[in-house]
């Protein structure tokens, strides 16, 4: 099977646990991301996020529905000023240690994977507008941060 691209696109930022949240979806599906599915991942969330170090609370997370019974739920939190944290999840996939094929049922995931081709896209973005808005001004600025998301489209092909 040739490789192909899946559509991105961003839901708006939410706040969990005193974190902002950006969100990224990853699908081939486009009717998106079932609610079931967001809406696992987001109960888990929690347990995923890094306890506060001053560092300004902002975190982005890529929920990527595969082609089959799989969903997995990727988080980047930032830390120690510019460092990204990484804590990961899987549903629906038992080779990752998964319980079964409920690709609501996620549990974190403690392979050092930090995510697959289409869910690379979002970090190069999220590293530049760290960058941007909160290491290089002399303020920063995190809702300018927050605001600033890889825009919709496909995970790759952004020439």
């Amino acid at each position: 099977m040739a490789f192909t691209e899946k559509l991105l696109t961003v839901p708006p930022p939410i706040e969990v646990a005193g974190r902002h949240i950006k969100r990224y979806h990853v699908t081939a599906d486009p009717a998106g991301i079932a609610p079931g599915v967001q809406d696992a991942a987001l109960a888990l969330l929690p347990a995923l996020l890094p306890e506060p170090d001053g560092t300004p609370p902002a975190t982005f997370v890529v929920l990527h529905r595969g082609g089959d019974d799989g969903a997995y739920l990727n988080v980047y939190s930032w830390v120690w000023d510019n460092v990204l944290h990484f804590r990961g999840a899987a549903a629906g996939q038992p080779v990752l240690g998964c319980p079964d094929r409920d690709p609501t049922h996620f549990v974190p995931v403690e392979r050092p994977w930090i995510g697959c081709v289409w869910e690379l896209p979002p970090i190069q973005h999220e590293r530049d507008a760290w960058v941007r808005h909160l290491l290089a001004p002399d303020t920063p600025d995190l809702d300018a941060y927050l605001v600033d998301s890889l825009a919709e489209g496909t995970t790759g092909d952004r020439a």
